[in-house]
């Protein structure tokens, strides 16, 4: 009897360690009130399938800062109130292929309750962990594989033909094989809220400094994991098992090859862009996949929460990127 007390009591001891170790970090969010998307690529469709200038108005009365932004952002157009606007983005869209995608996006995202349900999950989770937050109004849009997401005062929106799934047919011609690996619908949600956290918390570093952008990118993509546990590893990263765990075997490799390329800190433009390309990192080692640098980056802010106790909004407040190297303790291998 004593025996079975004692190996209770270590396993309540272990199971409050453990918890103790994430006590600062908000719990996954799973019965939140859906998030209701605004269907402006719906309603772009009708107009570029009729050409109806009534439409118009009615576009520029619902979605008026959608247009602006789709128009500049895309399509390099001043604004909805110039005489040829909506000519040249009907003229755009009506391009065969391109119209076609479009069809097919619409088609394949008819029914988006799951996505509203998993955004209002993901946007629940921001609120507990960023009060101050504010939680922007949700579009979808179509931008012929441009502008992957649109963000602006208080407005959110992604391009759903991204995300037709890596076996769609078109993808084949434009993306390599590694690539279409993120073109998912899995991807939809986690883009979301990738994207308005990038929006919320800009890149403040050096752009040209691996360290500054590995911190960042790290950030980003342990706070959607944090979101969604749920989501693998290897769908967050667009790696396959295989690449996840040589990833995981050779993280001391990793880690010394940069130190021993002086790498971390020398800012040099092209080389630090290489850690961040979908492309294989083969200057590393021949068996290397892709934006090693966002995946080395969230290993190190890993780390750094479990040393720090820090809350995520500290966490994100906190633009020192030596400092989190430092106090995270980070030496794989050891």
């Amino acid at each position: 009897m004593k025996s079975k007390f004692s190996l209770l009591f270590f396993l309540s001891f272990y199971l409050l360690s453990c918890n103790a170790q994430n006590a600062q970090i908000p719990a996954a969010v799973t019965s939140a009130e859906p998030i209701k998307i605004q269907r402006f690529d719906k309603a772009l469709y009708e107009l570029i399938e009729t050409n109806d200038t009534l439409l118009q108005a009615q576009l520029r009365q619902s979605y008026p800062q959608m247009l602006d932004i789709l128009g500049k952002g895309i399509l390099n157009l001043q604004s909805p109130t110039v005489p040829e606007f909506f000519d040249k983005i009907v003229n755009y869209y009506s391009e065969p292929t391109l119209k076609g995608l479009y069809r097919d996006a619409i088609l394949q995202y008819e029914n988006i309750a799951q996505i509203e349900q998993a955004l209002g999950n993901g946007f629940a989770w921001l609120k507990i962990g960023f009060p101050t937050m504010q939680i922007p109004a949700v579009y979808m849009h179509v931008s012929g594989f441009s502008q992957n997401v649109l963000v602006g005062d208080s407005l959110l929106s992604i391009s759903i033909d991204k995300y037709l799934g890596k076996e769609y047919p078109l993808y084949q011609n434009f993306f390599y094989e590694f690539q279409r690996r993120l073109m998912i619908p899995e991807r939809v949600v986690p883009d979301y809220i990738a994207g308005w956290l990038m929006s919320e918390y800009p890149f403040e570093g050096k752009e040209n400094v691996l360290l500054d952008r590995m911190i960042y990118e790290g950030k980003i993509k342990y706070l959607i994991h944090q979101a969604f546990p749920e989501i693998t590893v290897e769908n967050l990263m667009g790696y396959t098992e295989e690449e996840y765990q040589w990833c995981r075997t050779n993280e001391a490799n990793l880690w010394k090859a940069i130190i021993e390329r002086k790498h971390l800190y020398t800012p040099d433009q092209m080389a630090t862009a290489k850690y961040f390309e979908a492309t294989p990192c083969t200057f590393l080692a021949s068996e290397a996949p892709g934006n090693i640098g966002i995946w080395m980056g969230w290993q190190i802010i890993d780390q750094y929460m479990k040393e720090t106790q820090s809350t995520v909004e500290a966490l994100m407040q906190n633009n020192d990127s030596q400092a989190i190297l430092t106090a995270s303790k980070y030496k794989p291998g050891k």
